[in-house]
């Protein structure tokens, strides 16, 4: 089996347009959460979200952006990113020996919900040619592969919130396996549209605001939790084989050591602590590490009553004792809820927490819940003397569980 290693990450997010940008902003307590600025907003419960606010478009050439979605101009900027750190090219042989794994929920939402408008309010317009080739799920990883020449194999996966951590997990097994040199892995998603907020709103998931400090709303393990916030934005990791790397003199930011993913099997929206524990377990089992040997867990941590709670127990059944002793953060309550997206982002900031031994607090717990009663870093960002080996937790409606275990590179 080769080690995998990781050699560049790109994010853009709520947060702001690279990964250097989360890190800091997440470790500094800084809110991405902000009332919309649409036409439509008026229709809401809340105009409350996460967006990206940096001129997304204005990265790419009119002609270019016709065929484009939103998630799509999310996902090759994230992508763009995380190569110019690993310094590949792949416009030569090297682009057949890559991959790319991608995750995303919905798709390209913004054109769909624009095809359903034209279609049904104005049955007189005709919805632009390029419709189908925008919404499509793998649009993303298309125009990744077309923009970077990656010739080899391309997945996507769709699993709700747990898409992008599904992407990472299965290029990390593909490289391990030998079957691919080199992958673009991680995951994209643009959900604010009328259409899917209202959906989310039905759904009784969403963040009420908080009447003083609106971009405090989503508070994850808090007494007080009403709910996420929903977001929009993209991340990439490029992993390669460790051999790979160090023959070509790259910088090495981590290894990436287990992957697990299992089904609940038990609700279609409920969570299951069963389920999630037993994919904690089967990370921990493959990365060959024990519950003693995590120093920090990135959590799913979304806001909302019932998740925080499973997710809680869910630990306690994996670490046992050791649950309590390891610092845990839910930065959704900064960048928001990026569905598809989240577990790439999540896996950018546990990186970026390997890397500078700094944990991100879990912002605006102020109100502790009696039954989330592990660390979860309400002070604000905590420096640990030892921090080599990270946890990432995705999990996703439709019973799905993905969880990615890093650690610190020693060849």
């Amino acid at each position: 089996m080769q080690r995998v290693v990781v050699t560049g990450v790109g994010a853009i997010t709520p947060l702001g347009e690279n990964a250097d940008t989360l890190v800091q902003a997440l470790n500094q307590g800084i809110s991405g959460v902000r009332a919309l600025d649409a036409p439509w907003t008026a229709q809401l419960a809340s105009p409350l979200a996460a967006p990206v606010t940096v001129p997304v478009e204005t990265h790419f050439p009119k002609l270019r952006r016709l065929v484009l979605d939103r998630v799509a101009q999310l996902s090759l900027l994230a992508s763009r990113e995380a190569l110019s750190q690993s310094g590949l090219d792949f416009h030569g042989d090297a682009g057949l020996e890559c991959g790319i794994f991608w995750g995303t929920g919905m798709g390209g939402a913004t054109t769909l919900e624009q095809a359903y408008v034209e279609s049904l309010l104005n049955k007189a317009t005709r919805p632009r040619p390029s419709t189908i080739v925008m919404f499509m799920a793998n649009s993303a990883a298309g125009q990744i592969g077309i923009e970077y020449k990656i010739r080899g194999p391309s997945f996507t996966y769709s699993s709700a919130c747990s898409s992008s951590a599904v992407a990472i997990g299965e290029a990390f097994t593909a490289i391990r396996e030998g079957r691919i040199r080199y992958a673009v892995a991680g995951g994209g998603e643009a959900l604010l549209t009328l259409g899917v907020m209202k959906a989310w709103e039905s759904l009784q998931t969403l963040a009420k605001p908080d009447p003083l400090h609106p971009e405090a709303s989503c508070k994850p393990f808090s007494k007080d939790r009403s709910g996420f916030i929903l977001g929009e934005g993209a991340a990439a990791l490029i992993l390669e084989s460790a051999a790979s790397a160090e023959a070509r003199g790259a910088g090495i930011l981590a290894e990436i050591i287990g992957y697990g993913n299992t089904t609940d099997a038990s609700h279609i929206t409920q969570p299951d602590a069963g389920g999630q524990a037993r994919a904690m377990c089967a990370a921990l089992s493959q990365a060959g590490v024990g519950p003693n040997e995590i120093h920090h867990i990135n959590a799913h941590g979304t806001g909302t009553l019932v998740g925080d709670v499973s997710e809680t127990q869910a630990i306690k059944q994996a670490f046992g004792e050791a649950a309590r002793r390891i610092p845990i953060s839910a930065t959704k309550a900064l960048h928001g809820h990026l569905m598809g997206a989240t577990g790439a982002v999540e896996m950018v900031a546990a990186l970026g927490a390997l890397q500078t031994r700094t944990v991100p607090p879990t912002a605006h717990l102020d109100h502790p819940d009696p039954e989330c009663d592990l660390d979860y870093v309400p002070e604000g960002a905590r420096t640990l003397a030892v921090l080599d080996t990270v946890m990432s937790n995705s999990f996703g409606f439709g019973g799905n569980n993905a969880v990615l275990i890093a650690r610190r590179y020693s060849s």
